[in-house]
C-alpha cells in the first residue's frame, strides 16, 4: 500500500532538486523519491 507525504523545502534545497531533475531529465517527485530511498539505504547500512 502506498502513502503520500508532503515536503516543504527552502529555496536553496528546491533549487538543488530542480537542478538535478533538469540534469537527469526527471521530475522533481522522482528526484525526491530517489534521494529518500538512497538516504534510507545508507541509514540502514550505517546501523549495521
Amino acid at each position: 500500500m502506498s502513502q503520500r507525504y508532503s515536503l516543504v523545502c527552502d529555496d536553496r534545497l528546491a533549487a538543488e532538486v530542480d537542478a538535478i531533475a533538469r540534469e537527469y531529465e526527471l521530475t522533481e517527485t522522482e528526484v525526491l523519491h530517489q534521494l529518500v530511498t538512497i538516504g534510507l539505504e545508507r541509514r540502514e547500512t550505517a546501523a549495521r
